[in-house]
C-alpha cells in the first residue's frame, strides 16, 4: 500500500455537498410517491412529511456530532468502530452496506422502467445498461464532474417542482379557495395512528442524507463542513417534501385515488395538462439520475474505507486510481451489481434495503451517547439534552422504522449480517482480536495498526 494513494481529493464546499444529499435524496419522490403518502395519511400527507423531518432530523443531529469528532468517509462504520469496538464498527459497516450496495439496484431499475413506460421503443434492459454505464463513468471520472452534472439536473427538478407548485396553488385557489387548505395538513378521517404510519413510509424518502458523511474526505473543512451539510440536506428536503405535499394535497384533498401509484402523474396532469406532465415526468427521472449517481459515489466511498482499513480485501476494495484519486474498482463493481436488476422485480429489488439503512442510523444515536458518556468520565461534560435525550429518541424512532419493514426484508437483513459475522469470525481469528484498521495522519497513511484492547481513544471535545 505504500505506492497506493490513501486519501482521496478534498476540494468539495458546502454548497457542492448539500446538492449532494439532496440529489441522493431525490426531491422528485415526493411526486412518485404522493398518492402513497397521502392515501395512508387519510389526505394529510404534509404533516406526516413532517413528523419524518423532525424524526429524521434527530438522526441527523447524531450523524453531525459524529462527523464532526470522526471525519472519516467511513459513515456509521467509522463512527462505530470508534465510539463501540472495531468489531461493531464492522458489522455496522456491513449491515449498511446492504442498504447502500443494492440501492444503486434499485434507483436504476426505477428510472428503466420509467423511461421503458414514457419510450417503449427502447427495451427495459437498455435503459438498465444506458443509466447504469453513464453513472459508472461520471464516477470514475471523480466528484468534480459528478458536482457539476448533480447542480445541472437539480435545477431542472426544482424548476418542475416550482411550476407544479404554482399550477397547485392556482387549482386550489379556483376549486375550494385558502379555507380549504388548512384540510390538507388535518381533516375529519385523519387520525394520529394513521398520520405516524404515512410518515414511516415518508421517512424512506430520506434514505441519504446520511450519505453526506461518506464525503468527508473530500470537502474543505470537513469538522465544519459535513456537519451543516447533513443538517442542511435534511432540512432542505423534508422542506421541499412539506411544501409541494401541501400543495399538491391542497389541489387533491383527501386521500382517494384511483391508483395511488400513479396519482403523482394524474395530479400533475389535472392541475397543469398532459404535456407538462410529461415534461415533468422526464425531469424528474432525469432527477433520478442524479441520484443514481450520487448513490454509487457514497456507496464507493464506504467500501473504500472499509477495504482500507483490511475489514474488505484490501487489494481489491481499497485502492484508488493514481490520478483520478476515486476508487475506481469499487465503482465497477456496483456498476456490475447495477446489471442483475435485469433479472430481478421492483419488489425483490426493494426487499434488499431499509433493513441496514435503519440499524445504521440506530447505532449512530448509540455512538452519540457512548461518546458523552465516555467524555463524561474523562471530565468533560456535555449538554443531556443533546448527548443523551435527543440520539436516545432517535433511536427509538428508527428501531421502530425497523418494525415496520416487511418480513421479507427483515429476513434478508439478518441473513445479510450472518454473512457478514461469518467473514468477522474470520477476519478476528474467531473474534479473538478487534478487527483491523489503517490509522491515518493528515495526509498520508500511517499504516495499518491494531486497535488499542482497551477501547478507541477520542479526541477532547
Amino acid at each position: 500500500m505504500t505506492d497506493q494513494p490513501t486519501r482521496m481529493r478534498g476540494d468539495l464546499g458546502l454548497l457542492s455537498v448539500v446538492a449532494f444529499g439532496v440529489a441522493y435524496m431525490a426531491p422528485a419522490v415526493v411526486m412518485s410517491i404522493f398518492g402513497v403518502i397521502a392515501a395512508t395519511s387519510k389526505g394529510a400527507a404534509p404533516t406526516a412529511y413532517a413528523i419524518a423531518t423532525g424524526a429524521m432530523l434527530l438522526t441527523g443531529l447524531s450523524y453531525a456530532k459524529m462527523a464532526e469528532v470522526h471525519p472519516s468517509s467511513g459513515s456509521v462504520y467509522t463512527y462505530a468502530r470508534k465510539e463501540l469496538d472495531s468489531r461493531v464498527g464492522f458489522l455496522a459497516g456491513w449491515a449498511l452496506l446492504l442498504d447502500y450496495l443494492f440501492l444503486p439496484m434499485v434507483a436504476w431499475l426505477i428510472q428503466a422502467i420509467y423511461l421503458h413506460a414514457q419510450f417503449p421503443a427502447v427495451p427495459e434492459w437498455a435503459w438498465l445498461v444506458i443509466n447504469v454505464v453513464l453513472a459508472t463513468v461520471i464516477n470514475v471520472v471523480g466528484l468534480k464532474v459528478a458536482d457539476r452534472i448533480n447542480r445541472v439536473l437539480l435545477l431542472g427538478v426544482t424548476a418542475v417542482l416550482v411550476v407544479l407548485a404554482a399550477l397547485c396553488v392556482h387549482y386550489g385557489l379556483g376549486h375550494g379557495g385558502t379555507a380549504s387548505a388548512g384540510h390538507a395538513f388535518w381533516n375529519h378521517a385523519t387520525g394520529f395512528s394513521a398520520v405516524t404510519a404515512a410518515a414511516a413510509v415518508a421517512a424512506y424518502a430520506f434514505l441519504g442524507f446520511d450519505a453526506v458523511s461518506t464525503l468527508s474526505e473530500e470537502v474543505r473543512d470537513p469538522r465544519r463542513t459535513i456537519p451543516r451539510s447533513i443538517i442542511l440536506t435534511v432540512l432542505t428536503g423534508g422542506g421541499v417534501f412539506v411544501v409541494v405535499s401541501f400543495l399538491m394535497q391542497w389541489a387533491h384533498p383527501g386521500g382517494s385515488f384511483p391508483d395511488q401509484d400513479s396519482a403523482g402523474y394524474l395530479l400533475s396532469t389535472t392541475v397543469g395538462g398532459k404535456t407538462f406532465a410529461d415534461v415533468a415526468n422526464i425531469v424528474g427521472m432525469l432527477g433520478g439520475f442524479a441520484s443514481c449517481v450520487a448513490i454509487q459515489a457514497s456507496t464507493s466511498r464506504l467500501m473504500f474505507v472499509m477495504g482500507r482499513d483490511g475489514a474488505l480485501p484490501r487489494q481489491v476494495f481499497g485502492r484508488l486510481h493514481g490520478k483520478l484519486l476515486t476508487p475506481v474498482v469499487n465503482v465497477l463493481i456496483i456498476g456490475a451489481v447495477g446489471l442483475l436488476a435485469m433479472n430481478l422485480s421492483l419488489a425483490d429489488a426493494t426487499s434488499f434495503i431499509n433493513f441496514g439503512a435503519f440499524l445504521g442510523f440506530t447505532l449512530v444515536n448509540v455512538c452519540v451517547i457512548a461518546y458523552a458518556v465516555r467524555q463524561w468520565r474523562s471530565g468533560t461534560r456535555h449538554s443531556p439534552v443533546r448527548y443523551l435525550f435527543l440520539p436516545a429518541v432517535g433511536a427509538a424512532v428508527d428501531v421502530y422504522l425497523i418494525t415496520q419493514l416487511g418480513g421479507t426484508a427483515v429476513r434478508l437483513g439478518l441473513g445479510w449480517l450472518v454473512i457478514g459475522i461469518v467473514w468477522l469470525g474470520v477476519i478476528t481469528k474467531g473474534f479473538r482480536r478487534p478487527a483491523p484498521e489503517m490509522r491515518l495522519d493528515s495526509d498520508e497513511a500511517a499504516g495499518p495498526t491494531e486497535p488499542e484492547a482497551s477501547g478507541p481513544l477520542l479526541p477532547t471535545a
